[in-house]
């Protein structure tokens, strides 16, 4: 894509109402994709204009660029928290497996379950590792909130699939990107002062009342993306069920096709709807987790497929699923979680 857009109207468009994302790719026309490349903004329900303020209508044109808005629901991880709905074979997927492929269930022994993305290896050792979300192998942690710690056990099936820690542990955590929330408590003695002196003047007004200050994450998340050693490198295969072998790593544009093989779905294809997309994830109820230089594909994913490896056409890895709504799924770029963990994927 050669078109760009800035950071401050990026800031500008996901103030508004029912913006969750802002992204490129090309503009749809009654439904269908066209090759005008556009600024796409991701909104949870379209709104009729003369519903809207003039403040809150994206603009028809940006830095000279067409503005298309997408309908794409609530965005949220992928964790697994509802019973299967399809028939896709106990021993496929949700079964114990040794070795186990990429796409069979795996969790964090504190999760429900998501899915195994790949065997990878680690730059500086060789090690071959387990690749899937933080959500999945590190329990959505920050790296301080006592979520996870390094060694927990992981579970090959996850806890929700029967997984249990007195004999399915397929390995440990070894490290993971942290994830950040969208406001967070500050740590610096300023902030705590003036929190403190706020509350002093509360508590004699409003007894019941507390102030606490949120410091914004305007950084964003990378990834959602960890990494398990396995207790035995024996217990896992290079392979993605249903798909193969990994050759490699790629990059994929807005109308590239793609594909991943999910604890929950299995094998399910899709194009790539906006890539250098900024957007807002619900982690939980009052819980945001705003991430950049993400891909939205229509890929369409469900609980228990985060952490599904994105793959091209010819199979070489795009992407690491941990995100969706009822329409699109959102992925990770494969070469920044690379880079981030320190790994490439087994090919062969």
């Amino acid at each position: 894509m050669e078109i760009k857009l800035g950071k401050e109207h990026r800031r500008k468009l996901l103030k508004k109402q029912n913006v969750v994302g802002v992204g490129l790719g090309y503009r749809k026309k009654k439904g269908r994709k066209t090759r005008e490349k556009a600024i796409i903004v991701f909104v949870t329900k379209k709104v009729a204009p003369q519903k809207l303020d003039k403040e809150e209508m994206a603009p028809r044109y940006l830095e000279g660029q067409r503005v298309d808005v997408i309908e794409i629901g609530e965005v949220r991880l992928l964790e697994s928290c509802t019973p299967l709905v399809q028939n896709i074979p106990v021993d496929d997927r949700l079964a114990r497996r040794r070795p186990a492929p990429g796409g069979v269930s795996i969790g964090h022994y504190r999760v429900t379950a998501g899915t195994l993305g790949a065997v990878v290896k680690d730059l500086q050792t060789g090690k071959r590792l387990i690749l899937s979300n933080n959500h999945v192998l590190a329990n959505s942690s920050n790296g301080k909130d006592g979520r996870a710690s390094i060694g927990d056990p992981v579970l090959q099936p996850g806890p929700y699939d029967g997984g249990s820690p007195d004999g399915d542990i397929i390995g440990r955590l070894e490290r993971f990107a942290p994830i950040r929330a969208t406001f967070q408590s500050p740590s610096c003695t300023t902030a705590r002062f003036w929190e403190d002196l706020a509350n002093r003047f509360l508590s004699a007004m409003l007894p019941h009342y507390r102030v606490n200050l949120q410091r914004a994450n305007e950084e964003g998340n990378l990834v959602d993306a960890a990494l398990a050693v396995p207790l035995r490198e024996d217990d896992l295969s290079a392979e993605l069920l249903a798909l193969g072998r990994i050759s490699g790593v790629g990059e994929v544009y807005p109308g590239d096709d793609v594909c991943f093989s999910g604890r929950t779905s299995g094998v399910v294809g899709g194009s790539v709807v906006a890539r250098d997309v900024s957007l807002y994830v619900t982690m939980e109820p009052g819980v945001d987790l705003y991430f950049i230089d993400q891909l939205v594909t229509t890929a369409v994913s469900r609980p228990g497929d985060s952490g599904s490896l994105l793959v091209d056409r010819e199979n070489r890895a795009v992407g690491l699923l941990f995100a969706g709504s009822e329409t699109v799924s959102i992925c990770n770029r494969f070469v920044n979680v690379s880079t981030l963990l320190g790994v490439e994927p087994v090919t062969g």
